[in-house]
């Protein structure tokens, strides 16, 4: 008689937790490891809570404050990983930052409101259990995530790792990529910390920070020049790194700018992430402003170059891509130096970028002698 099949029925139905469990460990053991990160801001996790229904933590601060959440998905960037791990044939899953990459879209966002990180939910969502077994991957996100987390003063008490069969599908020719996204919980103590963007006026000076390269905003513009080219994201690029390798490197925290500034009291008009929209984004406040740039990075990053001799133009590029500014900080005049001081003690050269005008709703890029429209 045939043996009978130790699968269960909702095993053979594409949802195997044999398979997944794995990696559920792996994520546990990083996140017990993070737990005690956020102490320094008077946040505390119940350790005992963790692995149960949801985390239980607290603030022991003794201070008015206020909590800020924030719910980000990374995108498209670990389909660039998987392509990476079927083609590069070097050992690596190329999964080493993208825990980083995911935390940071939420953490990056948080901070514009004035709140420090202080606890991260995740969620891995893959279209078949398969996806879950491959334990150097599992290994390598969860470490990832562990590095976001120390690197923001964050603990990860909580996520959760589901296998969608009928709703993630990876375009080929990735064989399987998890949709990746998570929620920062922020602390603001005190209130008066809250940022809104609502002090910009006129007069303000726009500080930036440097950006590490792509981030993971503009992905799938990358994704599809890439696939045209002979070698694809194996293409190598003057600096001595892959497209791939290029646009996998993490994205940077901006938490120890954003920190250093509340500590030093400077006095902050709004914070503003350099993400989807690009440059034009610095106009995201709805307000009738015009932000003029007359400054920018020395040496925009080795990938943004490639996608203007791929043939994608320059406004399309400043509209899309960063540009080689990850941050920008919005301060009145006579805080440009206190700003520059406290960004370079937390190790951020930050850079004086314009400043914001009376005037239409745009940005004038002077270094490209563009002018360009405000994302709505």
């Amino acid at each position: 008689m045939p043996a009978k099949d130790a699968k269960s029925a909702y095993a053979r139905s594409g949802v195997d937790y044999a398979k997944i469990e794995p990696f559920k460990m792996a994520m546990v053991r990083a996140g017990k490891r993070t737990l005690a990160f956020p102490n320094r801001r008077g946040v505390h996790v119940d350790a005992g809570s963790v692995g149960a229904h949801g985390a239980v933590f607290e603030y022991r601060g003794g201070r008015p404050h206020l909590w800020c959440m924030t719910q980000e998905g990374l995108g498209n960037k670990n389909w660039i990983a998987e392509w990476m791990y079927q083609h590069a044939g070097t050992g690596r899953t190329y999964y080493e930052g993208i825990g980083i990459d995911t935390a940071l879209m939420a953490a990056n966002d948080v901070i514009c409101q004035g709140a420090l990180p202080v606890i991260y939910t995740d969620e891995v969502a893959a279209g078949d259990s398969e996806w879950f077994e491959d334990e150097r991957r599992s290994r390598d996100l969860a470490e990832s995530f562990y590095r976001a987390c120390e690197m923001c003063g964050m603990a990860l008490p909580a996520g959760e790792s589901p296998a969608l069969r009928y709703l993630v599908k990876a375009e080929p020719p990735v064989r399987s990529a998890p949709s990746l996204s998570g929620c920062v919980t922020g602390l603001i103590a005190p209130p008066t910390r809250m940022i809104t963007g609502e002090k910009i006026a006129v007069g303000d000076r726009i500080v930036g920070a440097p950006s590490s390269g792509l981030h993971a905003n503009g992905v799938s513009l990358v994704i599809e020049r890439a696939l045209a080219l002979k070698d694809g994201f194996l293409t190598p690029l003057p600096d001595g790194r892959t497209l791939g390798e290029e646009a996998l490197i993490p994205t940077r925290s901006y938490v120890g700018l954003v920190e250093a500034l509340l500590d030093e009291g400077v006095e902050i008009h709004a914070l503003l992430g350099g993400t989807g929209g690009g440059i034009s984004k610095i106009a995201y406040a709805k307000t009738p402003f015009t932000y003029r740039v007359k400054r920018w990075v020395e040496e925009v990053p080795p990938l943004f170059q490639f996608m203007r001799r791929a043939g994608v133009s320059l406004e399309d590029c400043l509209t899309t891509f960063n540009w080689g500014i990850g941050f920008y900080v919005y301060v009145p005049e006579s805080e440009v130096d206190r700003t520059l001081q406290a960004g370079r003690k937390a190790g951020y050269d930050l850079l004086e970028l314009g400043q914001v005008e009376a005037g239409e709703r745009r940005v004038i890029f002077e270094p490209e002698k563009l002018t360009l429209a405000a994302i709505e």
